[in-house]
């Protein structure tokens, strides 16, 4: 993981293998934004002149890198773009920094030590940079020869397999002695260490990562952090009646797992379930998915990934709530003992579904972990979920979509993940999609009117949650896995999307606001 670390020292001095400013877009062409002053003095006051030499406007994100100037300890500059300058009196806002921070830290793969004179105007503007500088160190090598460390050596690697491509930052201009600043960087080593775990387990091939391998990564997490954890198995969920996580896993050789992991406080008065979708691989079973859309099908457990990564996290912070998260983990592939499209499985719940697309499995596994997780009677629940390709079609790659059974709590989730830097969006529950899903045969199909199918499976997944639970329903099949170029501290691959957003609400559970 890298390190981070604050320096009263100013970015003339910092001794790095780069120094990274920010630069403006002005009326007149590149301006050097708060933090660059010592750089541009270095340049005799000309740092805007030369970066519009090289071609630098201020864009956002766009990447400039120069050779330093006498007086500068580092050998290179790397400005950045934040583009429009805040009007007088007003600041970057934290997401233009923090994807600033990802793209010259991206930008400086390879790099041992870079000192970041980004602005800082406050302990918030220091966490964005933090995050954003630490989100964008990342790389997922496990799987690559010409990254192997070398024999009878450890190599530096990181959480199941990513190694750090910038090994050190530095933020200058910081307060290490405040209070606010200390523990807003403190935070963000946990944060990004937490959505790196995420981000490596949806990067993780299918072939080296399926439900019980899944499970053993959370039993050994739990056993360092201190987390209570338990697992049952495919025996224990059929003593148990879990049909659908038994009925979509029983097409594949590696069965099906139901993982309980929890984080408790002597001191929490509130209790949040996060219940994750963990399908290890998605060929979409006997409804077999067409060439094409099975090839990044591995990221379909990134709402496993991202609950995991969020009940740690919360136990690293040691936040004063219970988070306890769901993994509801198997394999769907097809087979002769696959479940075939117009089967009746019974669920936990007792109830019975109809499955008329062997592809709409997701739903069936959460169906029972929902059902589970209500039996506790937690405070709140927020289930996550790759669900449906009609939340990408809805809102695109970027935009996770929310829709809760409790307006005033669906309001809540999408403030916090505007706050920390997630796009969302809050979607409807219309009633009247609910008699789609009508059986002949069952109490309910698992498919309604393919128009509005995103919000279909939301009223599915409704059903299965206990009265009188304030529920919420994150659909990240879009933003949860990046197939474009990289753009701030967006890689290509699992992004661990969500995993902010979850973590904040914890935070403000913790605190007596949960909304």
């Amino acid at each position: 993981m890298t390190a981070l670390t604050l320096s009263t020292s100013s970015a003339a001095t910092a001794r790095a293998d780069a120094v990274v400013v920010g630069v403006a877009k002005g009326a007149k062409g590149p301006v050097p934004a708060t933090g660059a002053e010592a750089v541009d003095e270095a340049f005799g006051g000309k740092l805007a002149a030369v970066l519009e030499t090289l071609g630098a406007t201020g864009a956002e994100g766009e990447v400039t890198k120069l050779p330093a100037a006498d007086g500068l300890k580092a050998p290179v500059v790397l400005a950045v773009g934040l583009g429009a300058a805040p009007a007088k009196g007003e600041t970057y806002d934290n997401e233009t920094l923090r994807r600033a921070a990802g793209s010259a830290a991206r930008a400086l793969n390879g790099t041992k030590k870079a000192a970041f004179a980004l602005p800082l105007e406050d302990a918030e503007a220091a966490a964005a940079v933090s995050e954003g500088a630490l989100f964008g160190a990342y790389a997922f090598t496990a799987f690559r020869s010409d990254a192997a460390p070398a024999k009878g050596k450890k190599g530096a690697k990181g959480g199941n397999g990513s190694s750090d491509p910038l090994a050190e930052v530095t933020l200058v201009g910081g307060k290490p002695r405040d209070k606010e600043f200390k523990a807003a960087t403190e935070r963000a080593q946990v944060l990004a260490a937490e959505l790196h775990r995420a981000r490596d387990l949806v990067n993780t091939p299918s072939n080296a990562l399926n439900p019980k391998t899944f499970a053993a990564e959370a039993q050994a997490a739990a056993k360092e952090f201190g987390l209570k954890v338990e697992v049952l198995d495919e025996k224990a969920l059929k003593k148990g009646g879990f049909g659908g996580l038994l009925g979509v896993g029983q097409g594949s050789d590696a069965p099906p797992r139901l993982v309980r992991i929890a984080h408790t406080h002597p001191k929490a008065e509130k209790t949040l379930a996060l219940v994750g979708k963990g399908i290890t691989y998605d060929s979409g079973g006997i409804s077999l998915k067409p060439a094409g859309h099975n090839e990044t099908m591995k990221c379909d457990m990134a709402g496993a990934a991202a609950v995991f990564a969020t009940v740690v996290a919360a136990a690293r912070l040691g936040l004063a709530v219970n988070v306890t998260g769901w993994l509801a983990l198997a394999e769907n592939m097809p087979s002769g003992n696959a479940t075939r499209p117009g089967d009746v499985l019974t669920m936990y719940s007792g109830k019975t579904v109809e499955v008329l697309n062997t592809d709409a499995e997701g739903r069936l596994v959460l169906a029972d972990a929902l059902t589970r997780a209500s039996e506790e009677e937690p405070d709140a629940i927020v289930d996550v979920a790759t669900l449906t390709g009609a939340m990408m079609l809805a809102l695109g790659n970027r935009t996770f979509g929310i829709m809760a059974n409790d307006d005033a709590f669906r309001t809540t989730v999408h403030e916090i993940s505007e706050e920390v830097g997630e796009q969302s969006w809050p979607m409807p529950m219309p009633a009247e999609l609910r008699k789609g899903m009508d059986s002949p045969v069952a109490d309910i199909a698992n498919m309604g009117e393919r128009m509005g199918g995103g919000l279909v499976a939301g009223l599915f997944l409704k059903e299965f949650v206990g009265e009188g639970i304030t529920w919420a329903h994150l659909d990240i099949a879009g933003p949860a896995f990046h197939e474009s170029a990289p753009y701030g501290y967006t890689h290509k691959g699992g992004t661990g999307s969500s995993v902010r957003t979850l973590l904040r609400l914890a935070e403000r559970t913790a605190s007596g606001d949960l909304g």
